[in-house]
Parts: structure tokens; C-alpha cells; sequence
């Protein structure tokens, strides 16, 4: 009743806003073979009309009675419970925007995300006060990538280079780590928040969660759960250090902190190459080589400390235990996508690592880890995200198998995204790969519908393989596809 009596309801903040560069007909269209697809494309761009969103010009004039971080221009957010801006889920938002020929409300949104380096010196997790102390991965600099493939604004770049390179600053001077391994140091990152209190947007929960424990270990549990929500993946067995059996491990084993992720030292390798080239772009040649030189010490580190050898691929090393994880997760295979240092050898190692670690055996999408935790990123999760990444890094390989597997996984996906839409006319932000697709379930809340960045890497494959994706697959009943599976089995096995 306090609440009811004192404070208004959720979204207040906000202005429904239609953005003034859609069109009906983006070009993204034309380079879609398939007619359902051409349908599902449309149906699409039509959610960016129902995503957009402006902020109240009374969350500037006076912000003490708001939580909402105001920002300047109209934006998209996600979509269900997520009724403000995240940093993360916005660079696939913006390259969806951007196959949609929005381009102004594209760059309105990097304009946010800079105007918020500008004022915090790094971009909060999301457009809360509350989300101040923790960021999310580090993806401003591909977002102006996206941006300047489409449009060459060198002026945009040129008034904007100093807050990318203030943002890389920060992940360098607060989320660095130095690590000693095989003789020599080397310097990468992880996440960790230097906050000792639970989360304020799930305080009652945090605090149960601790409940029993003595006041510094509740402490470094939150800050433990904090570095969680900050890696975008909260929660998941990736980041449990799990007691000696028989104990089974739980959110209180939580230990982000512990682990230098592949995939958040992958996207600063980029990130490095990318101020890099801005720079060289700018005749800025000194700032250029600077970055030169820093991703060419992450190349090494990421060599030297994630490699794995045996494995053949990258694994999350693991500070307090000085091994690496060995468990699959599609993080994994980001430099691939990245394009950090990766040779062809390397390639074809991650290809059959790939192939020989019971992921692919999941045919509606690549599941987020291959543990059963009750956590949403973990199994039977998939996540549009990281089906991206691992599409994009296998397309980007010189081997013609690891391309043909891109596009099958592509295809696999849409599918089902397809298949899904068509039985909830709603896209969802996680999907649930066992059995035959749906939304997804498990972790803190119920799944969301909308979904930003869903839509988004549902039209970056759209985009990529617009010629040869089908949705033919989802054409019948569900009910018939397996049908059609036990008779391919029931044939395969029966006597000539």
C-alpha cells in the first residue's frame, strides 16, 4: 500500500515514441529469397514501432524524483519487465536498426551511450541509478563500427573518438587483471564490481541468499553477484567455484571475480583493433599505434593464458584454481568472431572442438552451457547473442566446413525463432532448444517477450544468408516432424 500510495507506477519515465526513419519497406527485404521469411522480416521491423521509447524532459529537469538515468535521445529498449535501456542488448538492437535503414535512430542511441561515458566515465549496466557501479560488456566501439559501415560518418567518429577511447580506459584502470602464467606476466580482464550490498533491483533475494553468513563473506558474495549481472550472464554454472563433492554447487558458490572470461577479453581485442584503426582513420598515428600494440598483447595473452591446446580452444581461466574450465559454453569460440589472432590451425581446432563437444546434437540452437542448473544461462537456454557470435566467427573462417556449419546453424535457428513466432506471434529473449523449441524458462524471472536483441540477430542472419534460408522446415505441424524423425531412424535401421 506505501508503495501504491507513494510512488508512481512502473514506466512513468517514458514516452511511447514511433521512430521517424521507418520505413514499411527496408532494403533488407529484397535480399530475402523466401517468401515467409520476406513476411517474418516485415512483422520484424514492424516491433521497432512498439520498442521505442523517449525520455521525459521532467526526468532532466528534475532526476532526484526518478530513477531513470536520463539520456538525450529516443532509444529501444528490450521489451517485457525491461522497460528501460541496457548496454549489451543494444549493440544487436543496433544493428538490427541499422538493416532496417534506421540509421538516425541508430546513432541516437550511440549518442546515449557516449553522453553516459561523458557523465560516468563508463556506461552503467543499464538506465538506472541503482546500475551505476557495474557496466556490461564493453561493445561502444563495435556499435560505431556497425554505424560507419553504413553511413562513413567520420565526423560522428572524430567528435566521439575521445569517450571510445575514455570507455576502454576504464575496463583497463578498474577491470584489469595481471596474470602469471608459463613464465611471464600478462595483463586481461575480468569483471568485478567493487560493490559489498546486494543488488538494489533484487535486494530481498540477495539478501536471503546470504542469509547465515558472516558479514565479510555476505559482502564479497554480493560483489560476487554484482560481477555476475555486470557479465550479462546472471547467473550461470560459469561462474560457480563449487565445493568438493558430493556438495552440489549453488548461487552462494558464485565467484565471478575468480574467472578471466574468453569472451569479455575477446570483445576488448576487437575493441583494440577497432580504436586502432579509428585512430589511423583520424591521421591520429601515435593514439593508432598505441592500440596497435595493446592488441598485440592481448593476441599473446589470450594465446598464452585461454588457449588450451588439448581442448583446442579458448577456455575461461580460473584465477583462485590456476586451471582453465573445461566445460563448453559458446563463449568459448568468440575469437573467431572477435577476430582475435586466429590462425587457420586455430580455426580448424575450435571447428572440431566444436563438433566434438555434444552441443550440436541440440538442432533448434546452440545451448548456453551443457549443465543442468536451473539458471537461465545455462542448459536447455539458447540465447541469440551467442548464437551470433558463434555463426559470425564460423563464417569468418577460411574453412569451407566451418562456413557450412555457420549456415546451419543459421538456418536451425530461424527456424525455429520462425516456428516459435508463428505458435505466440511474439519473439522471446531466450528459447529453450531441448525437445522441439520454445520459450525459455528458469533463473529469477519468467521469460520476457519483445525482444530486442532477438529481433536483431534474427535479422543479422537474415541479412547473411537471405538466399538461401528456408522456413520450410517449419512449415508442417510440429507433431509431424516427428513423425518424419522416427521414420528417417525407424528406416535407417531396418534391414535391406
Amino acid at each position: 500500500m506505501f508503495v501504491k500510495t507513494h510512488f508512481f507506477p512502473p514506466g512513468q519515465e517514458f514516452e511511447q515514441w514511433e521512430p521517424s526513419d521507418w520505413t514499411p519497406s527496408p532494403a533488407l527485404l529484397e535480399r530475402i529469397s523466401d517468401e515467409r521469411l520476406r513476411w517474418w522480416a516485415q512483422e520484424l521491423n514492424a516491433k521497432w514501432k512498439q520498442l521505442g521509447r523517449k525520455v521525459k524532459a521532467d526526468v532532466q529537469a528534475s532526476p532526484e524524483n526518478y530513477s531513470l538515468i536520463y539520456v538525450p535521445h529516443p532509444l529501444m529498449v528490450p521489451g517485457g519487465r525491461f522497460i528501460e535501456y541496457y548496454y549489451w542488448d543494444s549493440f544487436w538492437v543496433i544493428q538490427g536498426l541499422l538493416l532496417c535503414d534506421l540509421t538516425a535512430t541508430a546513432k541516437g542511441m550511440i549518442q546515449n551511450f557516449l553522453y553516459l561515458v561523458e557523465k560516468f566515465g563508463h556506461i552503467p549496466n543499464g538506465g538506472r541509478v541503482y546500475y551505476q557501479r557495474r557496466s556490461q560488456p564493453p561493445l561502444l566501439a563495435l556499435m560505431m563500427e556497425a554505424y560507419l559501415e553504413r553511413t562513413a560518418d567520420l565526423a560522428f567518429l572524430n567528435e566521439s573518438i575521445h569517450l571510445l577511447d575514455e570507455e576502454y580506459r576504464f575496463w583497463q584502470e578498474q577491470r584489469a587483471v595481471n596474470v602469471s602464467w608459463g613464465g611471464q606476466q600478462h595483463t586481461l580482464n575480468r569483471y568485478r564490481v567493487p560493490a559489498g550490498e546486494p543488488r538494489p533491483e533484487a535486494y530481498r533475494r540477495d539478501a536471503a541468499l546470504a542469509r547465515g553468513l558472516e558479514a565479510g563473506a555476505r559482502q564479497e558474495l554480493w560483489a560476487e553477484l554484482q560481477g555476475a549481472a555486470e557479465s550479462g550472464w546472471d547467473f550461470s554454472s560459469r561462474w560457480l567455484l563449487p565445493p568438493p563433492p558430493p556438495a552440489r554447487a549453488s548461487l552462494r558458490d558464485t565467484q565471478t571475480s575468480a574467472a578471466v572470461p574468453v569472451d569479455l577479453n575477446a570483445v576488448l581485442c576487437r575493441v583494440e583493433a577497432l580504436l586502432a584503426a579509428f585512430h589511423a582513420r583520424l591521421g591520429h598515428a601515435e593514439q593508432a599505434q598505441r592500440f596497435r600494440a595493446a592488441h598485440e598483447r592481448r593476441v599473446a595473452a589470450l594465446r598464452a593464458v585461454l588457449w588450451d591446446e588439448e581442448a583446442g580452444v579458448w577456455l575461461d581461466f580460473n584465477l583462485r584454481r590456476r586451471r582453465r574450465n573445461p566445460a563448453f559454453y559458446p563463449s568459448n569460440l568468440t575469437p573467431l568472431w572477435a577476430e582475435c589472432g586466429v590462425d587457420a590451425a586455430a580455426a580448424e581446432k575450435a571447428l572440431r572442438y566444436l563438433q566434438g563437444s555434444g552441443a550440436l546434437t541440440y538442432t533448434n540452437g546452440l545451448p548456453t552451457s551443457l549443465a543442468h542448473t536451473g539458471e537461465q544461462w545455462d542448459l536447455p537456454n539458447a540465447w541469440a547473442p551467442l548464437q551470433h557470435m558463434v555463426i559470425a566467427g564460423l563464417a569468418k573462417s577460411p574453412s569451407s566446413k566451418a562456413q557450412e556449419l555457420a549456415f546451419t546453424l543459421a538456418q536451425n535457428w530461424v527456424r525455429m525463432n520462425l516456428a516459435v513466432y508463428e505458435t505466440y506471434q511474439a519473439m522471446f529473449e531466450k528459447y529453450d532448444v531441448e525437445g522441439d523449441g520454445s520459450p525459455g524458462a528458469g533463473g529469477e524471472y519468467a521469460v520476457q517477450e519483445g525482444f530486442g536483441w532477438t529481433n536483431g540477430v534474427a535479422l543479422q542472419l537474415l541479412d547473411l544468408y537471405g538466399n538461401r534460408l528456408t522456413a520450410a522446415a517449419s512449415s508442417l505441424p510440429r507433431c509431424w516432424a516427428w513423425v518424419g524423425a522416427f521414420l528417417v531412424v525407424f528406416l535407417a535401421q531396418a534391414p535391406l
